[in-house]
């Protein structure tokens, strides 16, 4: 990625910053001048708050170029509690069965470097929602066996 055009998408990128139309209420991202439901340019900005379900997923073993650091990893779809359906690397999924419909969590990652230019491009990347630090504990076989 350019470094002007990631600058200028940076907020799109760090916070899932999209827009939500003021008619219909529909919700886009990435941001949108017309609504493509009721064709309303009436659209205001809207934060989407990160969370939804795992729609789909592949394991992605040839890295395009810009990403050969990172291979092998997976790349999901992800279905926004909004409504939206958007494309993201998924990350922390070592150790975990991935499932379609598993709520994941958005996280702001390392998703490029460019060492030529020396800038690192950051951005969203989903994860398997975490459980609360008492249900994990509570889970644990090492627990569950002395309660």
């Amino acid at each position: 990625m350019q470094l002007p055009r990631y600058h200028r998408l940076r907020q799109s990128f760090y916070r899932l910053k999209g827009s939500r139309c003021a008619n219909c209420e529909r919700a886009f991202f990435p941001p949108r001048k017309l609504c493509r439901d009721c064709c309303s340019t009436n659209l205001e900005t809207y934060l989407f708050a990160g969370s939804g379900t795992l729609y789909s997923y592949s394991q992605m073993t040839q890295s395009p170029r810009g990403f050969s650091n990172i291979g092998p990893y997976v790349v999901g779809m992800v279905t926004l509690d909004e409504g939206p359906v958007i494309m993201a690397q998924l990350t922390d999924v070592d150790g975990v069965e991935l499932r379609i419909g598993m709520p994941v969590e958005m996280v702001t990652r390392k998703i490029q470097e460019n060492s030529a230019n020396g800038y690192i491009v950051y951005g969203y990347k989903f994860r398997p929602l975490l459980l609360n630090a008492t249900e994990t504990l509570l889970s644990s076989p090492d627990v569950a066996a002395t309660t």
